[in-house]
């Protein structure tokens, strides 16, 4: 089943999140590689593609796992959890419809 897996960050922890990009992303690619992921992206702070020192709110997961702990397990190692970048991780199961 596919579980969104929703973070609001941290005020003023750009420079902590761009640290962990990589690992973060990493994460994100082996997800992609295994077929897991459905969509993944930060939420920009403001209405832009690149939002510069305004930095980001948070971001949206959508990816499969076996059970709602397996997507909290998955979570909880993010390397953004461990940079203290967010303030709050919600996981809810998630229904794909369309497209």
């Amino acid at each position: 089943m596919y579980y969104a897996i929703m973070a609001e960050d941290k005020d003023n922890v750009l420079d902590k999140r761009m640290a962990a990009r990589p690992e973060h992303l990493a994460r994100l690619e082996e997800l992609k590689q295994q077929g897991r992921l459905l969509v993944a992206g930060p939420h920009p702070a403001i209405d832009s593609e690149d939002p510069g020192p305004a930095g980001f709110t948070g971001s949206l997961i959508i990816a499969e796992f076996d059970s709602l702990e397996a997507a909290q397990q998955w979570a909880d190692a993010d390397p953004y959890c461990a940079a203290d970048v967010y303030q709050k991780v919600i996981i809810k199961p998630y229904k794909k419809v369309l497209p």
